[in-house]
C-alpha cells in the first residue's frame, strides 16, 4: 500500500513530459508546412518563376521577329526549291506543280554564271573587308588620341554618308563615274589623265569605294565607342613605360577591342555576300556588269526575268549556306585564334 505523502498522484493540471532528447516539435520541424525552410524554397521559387516570365517577355519581341522574317522565309525558300511549275501538252495544257527533287540545285551549283557570280562577291569581299576595318578602326583610334580637333564635327561628318539611303548613294557615285557628265572625269583630262572607273579592270574597285564611303562612318562610330571603354589607366601605363602614340594604339588599344573588331567584320562579311544594290544601279551604264554579276542579281534575275521561281529559291538557300558557312569559319578561327591568349593570362 502506497502513501499518499510520499507518492502524490499527478495533477491534472500538470505540464506534459517533454520528447525525448534530440527531437523537435513536428510544428518546427524543417521541410515541415510553414517552416522557415519551406517558405524560403517557396519564395526562391516564385522569384524564379518571375525571372523567367520576365526574360519570356522580354525576348518575346526578338523571337516574333526571328520567326516572321528569317525562318518563315527560310523555309518558305526551301519549299519552294523542291518544286517547279510545269505546263504538258507543249506548254498549252494547265498549268501544274510538280516535285523536281533537287534538280533546281543541280541547275545552280553547275550554272557557270552563278559561280562566276560567287567569285566576284569574294574576291569582292577580300578586297572590301580587310579596307574596311583597317580604315574604320584608323579613324577611331585617330578620334581617342586626341590627335583630330573638333572631335564631335568629324565624328558627324564621317557618320553622315551613313546616313544617306544606299540608292541614293549608288545614283551619286553613279553621276561621278559615268564620262561626259563626272566633273571628277572632266578634271582628271585637264590633266592629261584619262581614267574609266566603270572598265573592266576598275568596276570591282569602284563597288568598293562606293561601299566604303556609305559603311565606313559607321563602323567607325562602333570602334570608336570600343575604345571609350579601354581602361585609362591601361592607356596611362603604357605611356610611363615609354610607348609612342602609334605603339600605344597598336600594341595596347587594339588587342583591347578584338572583339569589335570581329563582330565589325563578321557583319560586313554577311553583307558583303548579299552585294545587290550598287552593281544593279551600276550596270545602267556600263556592260561590264551583265544581270548576273552577284549572287544576289543572279537570283533577281531568275525570279522577276525568267520567272523561274524555284530555281530562284534553289539559288537563295545555296547563298545562305554559304553565308553560315563563312560566318561559322571566322567564327571558329577567331575562337581558337583567342585561346592561347586567355591560356596564358
Amino acid at each position: 500500500m502506497t502513501n499518499p505523502l510520499t507518492n502524490p498522484a499527478p495533477s491534472p493540471l500538470a505540464a506534459p513530459a517533454s520528447p525525448a532528447s534530440g527531437t523537435t516539435p513536428r510544428s518546427t520541424a524543417s521541410g515541415a508546412p510553414g517552416s522557415p525552410a519551406t517558405a524560403a524554397r517557396g519564395g526562391r521559387k516564385s522569384a524564379r518563376r518571375r525571372e523567367l516570365g520576365a526574360c519570356a517577355l522580354l525576348m518575346a519581341p526578338f523571337f516574333v521577329l526571328l520567326v516572321t522574317v528569317f525562318l518563315i522565309p527560310v523555309g518558305t525558300a526551301v519549299r519552294l526549291s523542291f518544286f517547279s511549275d510545269d505546263q504538258p501538252g507543249l506548254g498549252f495544257g494547265p498549268e501544274r506543280t510538280v516535285f523536281v527533287g533537287l534538280r533546281g540545285y543541280a541547275a545552280v551549283l553547275t550554272d557557270p554564271t552563278f559561280l562566276g557570280g560567287l567569285t566576284t562577291v569574294v574576291l569582292y569581299c577580300v578586297i572590301y573587308i580587310p579596307l574596311m576595318v583597317i580604315a574604320a578602326l584608323a579613324l577611331a583610334l585617330l578620334l581617342d588620341s586626341g590627335v583630330v580637333r573638333l572631335r564631335s564635327w568629324a565624328q558627324l561628318g564621317l557618320f553622315l554618308p551613313h546616313a544617306v539611303p544606299g540608292i541614293i548613294a549608288a545614283l551619286i557615285w553613279l553621276y561621278l563615274y559615268t564620262p561626259g557628265i563626272s566633273p571628277i572625269i572632266e578634271a582628271f583630262g585637264k590633266a592629261d589623265i584619262t581614267i574609266d572607273f566603270l572598265g573592266v579592270n576598275t568596276v570591282l574597285p569602284s563597288i568598293v569605294n562606293i561601299a566604303l564611303w556609305s559603311n565606313l562612318g559607321y563602323n567607325m562610330v562602333v570602334f570608336y565607342a570600343a575604345l571609350q571603354a579601354v581602361p585609362r589607366e591601361v592607356v596611362e601605363a603604357a605611356v610611363v613605360d615609354g610607348a609612342g602614340p602609334v605603339r600605344t594604339a597598336l600594341q595596347v588599344k587594339t588587342p583591347l577591342v578584338r572583339s569589335s573588331i570581329v563582330m565589325v567584320a563578321m557583319f560586313t562579311l554577311i553583307f558583303a555576300l548579299q552585294l545587290f544594290t550598287e552593281p544593279m544601279l551600276l550596270s545602267q551604264s556600263t556592260p561590264m556588269i551583265n544581270s548576273r554579276f552577284s549572287p544576289s542579281m543572279y537570283i533577281y534575275d531568275a525570279a522577276f526575268i525568267r520567272n523561274n521561281y524555284s530555281l530562284a529559291a534553289a539559288a537563295s538557300v545555296v547563298l545562305l549556306v554559304f553565308t553560315v558557312a563563312l560566318s561559322y569559319g571566322v567564327t571558329r578561327w577567331t575562337n581558337r585564334a583567342d585561346a592561347p591568349e586567355e591560356a596564358t593570362r
